[in-house]
């Protein structure tokens, strides 16, 4: 089901209902990029610490925003059976009443989403607005203060502007009290804003949004009129404009209200841009970034963490996307235990049945949800001698999974997960390896880092002057290197040793040498003079 802002107001009361009825939640977002490449030094490296690489995705998270977000309602109806209602809202940042909103666009991100099919138009025409605390406050005291209004800079808006003011004024010299007109075609803000500007610039008219893109505009006295600004119902009443701007971050506060079970995939960059759209802007301490998002949402499974391990555990074939891990879950890897649950799609959701959808937010969070519950039936499955019942609970299938609950993957760096609820487990890399370099003066990491390209994915680093670390996550790739360099006539390839090769400890060890030598040479000195 697609939800953009025309439709979402008369859904939310639903949704809210839904959320609460839920067992679990799965999220997916679709971004304007991914790593900011006017930032230096912000590719994702394997010598990042969490710290470091929460730092260089916190920068990126702050230049590109939410373009769709996919949530995936999973309800448990009846006996082993889940019915899932998945939404796609289109985002587009509030404009109302703050600073006008910046964001950036990789060409390459643009250029990936438009292949499946994203609809552009939606996003920059039907978007649901957002907003996080930091605006919200200043747009409520924009809105105390009276002088909130629509950060609109657009010709064409100025246009539809100018045109309605201009049909009010021509209709209302001859309009008798109690006569109506219609102004058509007004799109989001539009119908805010004209309503605005012809309450504020006459005093005999009082407007009412039809719905449909139209807006009633009705003659009335200034007595009846200032009545009707007392009224409840008046759509451009403070505390309406303020749950209009909110928009999509109504749904984010009921899920942080519900404190459902929240299921991703590879899901770091999803939680970095929740908390930053639509809670509070992205802290500079990573810790502050874990506990909040704990706070926030006390249980999330990483499907990507829970299917590596499943690969593992199970000889679960290797494959790399959500969908080829759903297509394998879906072929019955158990089938001599009890079947998994059936998995539903609501009838407004039926099109997921019939086709893929690959990257389309809605569908990637259907995905995410199906994946968690057929990877923990089948590692109950697994676990246990004794026979599982026919209708497993999710307390089981979450206690089943207790290992990985709360641990996000960790794309290429020090950590294999960030851990939500506790510390950070260190990961087991291969070895690192030191390159000396001989006879090859002013060798840079770029150009170590495509020497040795051809053969594998090494990240590289500049020991000293003529000595550079690379880390790789394969082992295969490590022994490859060894063996391919061991008479290279410029490169001289080993095991990095951090006693041997670290500067630090070389730099101690010159120290204690020279200490120790002027310690001998007072001793002997010393001894000499009193001969």
């Amino acid at each position: 089901m697609e939800v953009g802002a025309e439709g979402f107001a008369w859904r939310l009361p639903r949704l809210r209902r839904r959320i609460l009825r839920a067992a679990f939640v799965a999220l997916d977002t679709e971004f304007t990029g991914l790593h900011s490449t006017s930032l230096q030094n912000n590719e994702p490296s394997l010598f990042d610490s969490p710290a470091e690489r929460y730092e260089k995705a916190r920068q990126s998270v702050q230049h590109f925003t939410v373009v769709q977000l996919g949530l995936a309602i999973f309800s448990k109806e009846n006996s082993n059976k889940y019915v899932v209602h998945s939404y796609n809202f289109f985002l587009f940042p509030s404009t109302l009443g703050i600073r006008d909103v910046e964001f950036t666009l990789s060409a390459s991100s643009i250029q990936f989403l438009s292949h499946y099919g994203f609809d552009y138009n939606k996003f920059l025409k039907d978007g649901i607005p957002y907003m996080n605390e930091v605006q919200e406050k200043v747009l409520r005291q924009h809105l105390l203060a009276d002088t909130w209004k629509v950060c609109s800079t657009s010709s064409a808006d100025k246009d539809v502007l100018k045109k309605a003011i201009d049909e009010v004024t021509s209709w209302i010299a001859a309009a008798k009290e109690e006569d109506t007109m219609i102004l058509q075609d007004l799109n989001g803000y539009q119908m805010l804003d004209v309503q605005l500007v012809l309450r504020q610039a006459l005093e005999n008219v009082w407007t009412e949004p039809l719905g449909d893109k139209k807006v009633m505009v009705k003659k009335v006295s200034p007595e009846y009129r200032q009545l009707l600004e007392n009224s409840p119902y008046d759509h451009c009443q403070k505390k309406l404009v303020l749950l209009s701007a909110r928009g999509f971050t109504n749904v984010f506060q009921i899920l942080v209200k519900a404190k459902k079970p929240l299921v991703g995939h590879n899901m770091l960059m999803d939680l970095m841009h929740l908390h930053d759209k639509f809670y509070r802007p992205l802290p500079e301490s990573y810790e502050e970034f874990k506990r909040n998002i704990h706070n926030l949402f006390p249980v999330i499974i990483d499907t990507k963490t829970v299917t590596k391990y499943v690969q593992k555990k199970c000889l679960f074939p290797r494959v790399s996307s959500l969908l080829e891990v759903y297509t394998v879950l879906c072929s019955n890897l158990n089938p001599k235990g009890p079947p998994c649950p059936v998995i539903a799609l609501a009838s407004g959701c039926s099109r997921y049945a019939e086709n893929t959808f690959p990257h389309e937010a809605g569908y990637d969070a259907f995905l995410c949800g199906s994946v968690f519950l057929m990877s923990a039936h089948l590692l109950l499955c697994r676990s246990t001698d004794d026979t599982v019942e026919a209708d497993p609970s999710l307390s089981q299938y979450l206690t089943v999974l207790a290992e990985h609950v709360n641990k996000v993957n960790f794309i290429r760096g020090g950590v294999s997960s960030i851990n939500f609820s506790g510390e950070d487990a260190p990961c087991h890399h291969p070895p690192a390896l030191v390159v000396h370099v001989r006879g090859w003066p002013g060798l840079t990491e770029r150009q170590i880092y495509h020497e040795f390209k051809a053969r594998c994915r090494f990240d590289v680093r500049r020991l000293s002057k003529n000595q550079f670390i690379l880390l790789s996550n394969k082992y295969k790739q490590v022994r490859l290197v060894l063996r391919d360099y061991r008479h290279h006539p410029h490169l001289q390839v080993s095991v990095y040793r951090h006693w041997r090769h670290s500067p630090s400890v070389n730099c101690l060890l010159q120290i204690s040498g020279v200490v120790a030598l002027w310690s001998v040479l007072a001793f002997v000195l010393g001894g000499a003079r009193s001969c």
